[in-house]
C-alpha cells in the first residue's frame, strides 16, 4: 500500500499550489501587411507575409454566396 497523508492540507496551501494553473491569453499581434491578428514570429495565414515580404502564396477564395 502507498503512504497516505496524515493531515488534510489547508485550503490556502491548496490554492497556493494552484496559483500557476490559470490559463494565459495568447500573445497575438496585427499583421503589418493585411492587419489580421496572428501569432508573433509566424507567417500570416491570411496573406502569407512575414517580416514585410511574401513567404508563401495564399490562394484567394471565391465567394459563391
Amino acid at each position: 500500500m502507498t503512504p497516505q497523508p496524515k493531515r488534510k492540507h489547508s485550503k490556502g496551501r491548496r490554492d497556493r499550489r494552484r496559483a500557476h494553473d490559470a490559463l494565459q491569453a495568447r500573445n497575438i499581434v496585427a499583421c503589418s501587411n493585411c492587419g489580421s491578428m496572428r501569432l508573433p514570429h509566424t507567417v500570416c495565414a491570411n496573406c502569407g507575409h512575414y517580416k514585410g515580404r511574401e513567404v508563401i502564396a495564399v490562394k484567394k477564395q471565391k465567394n459563391t454566396a
